[in-house]
């Protein structure tokens, strides 16, 4: 998949499906968090080299591209205030692109760092063991139960902005904390999802693997992914914000999501958080307090 639709300025699929490795200091326990909230002037560069943000100034030779940015760092520095330290947890099936935007608005949120939880819990569980690995030789209980430990530690933190698996809505315990934060789902299609992930092989997402292959690895990611999202929808729905990625589209003129960039999604999150925000802020002014 590609998120723009120039070629000057192309992200490609795997900008969607790669992750870092997170880096700071490791505290009481096994999971390692970031050092501190507060960060040396950052240097955000998409993966066609064509964005370049130093402290509050972007450069980019494309000017649509450019505007997108701007926008985005505008209505970052709206909500930052609003959000005063909370922080956003992105839910979504996976390959929705949690990892993509939530670097992107860890990087235009003032003291925000982002986290990936599977990350955390390759670190929890050590051996350099993926969390494919994890998932097949540990068990699929073994795995979400670091998960809830990783999202258990994370919800005394504030200002992170934590990419969460696809399947951490289906633990109760998970919602009470992200509670302490803002939730927001990415709800993407399944048709999307399928094509992205049949590109880069089923095989890398254990929940997959199907026990009977047609040979069309989109057409089984789209099985299994249906499957799953039938189960999980009404769990992602509780979020307390949706991203819609075929709202954005429509929005745009975009007739297929895959021509959507991430600064794009990122801003509509920023948009759909300051919404949830306001409507809370809104509901408390109308609630009477006890004299």
């Amino acid at each position: 998949m590609e998120l723009l639709s120039t070629p000057a300025s192309r992200l490609h699929c795997c900008s969607w499906i790669c992750e870092d490795k997170i880096r700071g200091r490791q505290p009481n326990g096994f999971y390692r968090f970031p050092q501190g909230l507060h960060r040396a002037p950052r240097r955000l560069v998409s993966n066609s080299k064509e964005l370049r943000y130093q402290g509050n100034s972007f450069e980019s030779n494309h000017a649509s591209f450019n505007k997108e940015a701007l926008i985005l760092k505008q209505k970052s520095e709206d909500i930052v205030l609003q959000l005063n330290g909370r922080s956003i947890y992105l839910v979504g099936m996976m390959g929705s692109g949690k990892t993509t935007v939530g670097k992107i608005l860890s990087e235009v949120l003032e003291g925000y760092s982002f986290i990936d939880t599977d990350r955390l819990v390759e670190q929890a569980v050590g051996g350099g063991a993926s969390v494919t690995q994890i998932f097949i030789e540990n068990g699929e209980d073994t795995f979400r139960e670091k998960k809830s430990e990783a999202l258990q530690g994370l919800s005394i933190m504030r200002r992170l902005v934590v990419a969460t698996g696809g399947g951490a809505v289906i633990r109760k315990e998970n919602w009470e904390y992200m509670k302490h934060g803002v939730t927001v789902w990415l709800d993407v299609p399944l048709e999307s999802l399928a094509k992205r992930i049949s590109i880069v092989g089923i095989n890398s997402r254990p929940l997959l693997r199907c026990q009977e292959s047609s040979g069309n690895a989109y057409v089984d990611a789209l099985k299994e992914l249906t499957d799953i999202f039938g189960k999980r929808s009404r769990k992602y729905a509780n979020a307390n914000a949706r991203v819609c990625i075929e709202h954005i589209a429509s929005k745009l003129g975009l007739v297929d999501v895959s021509h959507l960039t991430a600064t794009a999604i990122a801003t509509d999150a920023l948009i759909q958080i300051e919404n949830f925000v306001k409507e809370k802020e809104d509901g408390n002014k109308a609630t009477p307090r006890n004299s």
